[in-house]
């Protein structure tokens, strides 16, 4: 059986072979450890690969590169890019390598260091030359919903008239912290724990500069929509970061925007198995019914 994943058509097995042969790497042994807007692997040797979705090029790979090499000079506790010359392309596939924080990378921090990191990072003052992008908060949510071929019509005019009301919504917001550098994905299920139990920041993608409200959204929505935190961690959270969004007059437009973004990625994914058909047919019922959203898959 194949245990690599396509991604556009192309068996990622043989790219993180091709990759790892220009990094001067070993893919033998290679474990796949998750499937998302990225195919990861665990090399045998504390590495993980990170393979893109074709088409995403290199820009936003080597920013990414450059925003962990700038965490690591500020002593902030991040992902590490290993020390080659990357991103790697193959076929058209942008291919970094990072540190491993643990031998799964299943392991969470605490609800308190997330809290902690996040906190921490919006302290930070990124360097002029590092060009972090503005937050594009809608940034593929329209090229997600007109070039799927699993959404029906009356689907696509319903998530395209929702994306329309949602990006109005969003250009009222009138947000109450700073602006500055965000993680743009901050969540627990981004901020890992090493052996030591220390916190580590992954998935740094999304680095931008935007409002920090940004980075909170998610915790929040998790405890108050999909019941993924507790009422004592979401408490927990905003002690310990100091601000309660849900107290914010823009949260509930700001939740839904969040939300929405949640349900385009899953559509992206729908064609790819019956499960996430299943649960793409699930959140775009509960967006037009207003149902509950307890039953949501976490991903």
């Amino acid at each position: 059986m194949n245990t690599g994943y396509a991604l556009g058509g192309a068996d990622t097995r043989a790219l993180l072979a091709d990759a790892c042969a220009v990094a001067g790497l070993d893919s033998d042994g290679a474990r796949l450890l998750r499937l998302g807007s990225n195919a990861v692997y665990r090399l045998a040797e504390p590495v993980v690969a990170r393979i893109a979705r074709p088409g995403a090029g290199t820009e936003s790979a080597r920013r990414t590169v450059e925003v962990a090499r700038w965490l690591e000079s500020a002593g902030y506790p991040a992902v590490r890019a290993i020390g080659v010359d990357q991103p790697v392309m193959a076929d058209g596939h942008a291919v970094t390598f990072w540190g491993a924080v643990s031998d799964d990378g299943r392991e969470y921090a605490t609800i308190v260091q997330v809290a902690e990191v996040v906190a921490r990072l919006h302290a930070l003052t990124a360097p002029e030359d590092l060009r972090l992008p503005e937050l594009q908060p809608f940034a593929n949510a329209g090229e997600r919903i007109a070039s799927s071929g699993w959404l029906s019509s009356a689907d696509r005019d319903f998530m395209s008239a929702e994306l329309a009301r949602l990006q109005a919504g969003y250009a009222r917001l009138e947000f109450e912290l700073p602006y500055g550098v965000i993680h743009g994905d901050a969540n627990i299920g981004n901020v890992l724990s090493d052996p030591d139990g220390h916190p580590v920041v992954i998935d740094l993608d999304d680095f931008a500069t935007g409002p920090r409200e940004w980075d909170l959204i998610l915790t929040a929505i998790f405890y108050d929509r999909f019941g993924w935190h507790t009422r004592e961690e979401y408490e927990t959270f905003t002690k310990v970061y100091g601000y309660d969004i849900m107290q914010w007059p823009g949260y509930p437009m700001l939740a839904d925007i969040r939300e929405f973004i949640m349900v385009t990625w899953v559509i992206q994914k729908a064609s790819e198995s019956e499960k996430m058909s299943s649960e793409a047919r699930k959140r775009v019922d509960a967006l037009r019914t207003g149902a509950s959203r307890r039953d949501w898959l976490p991903f």
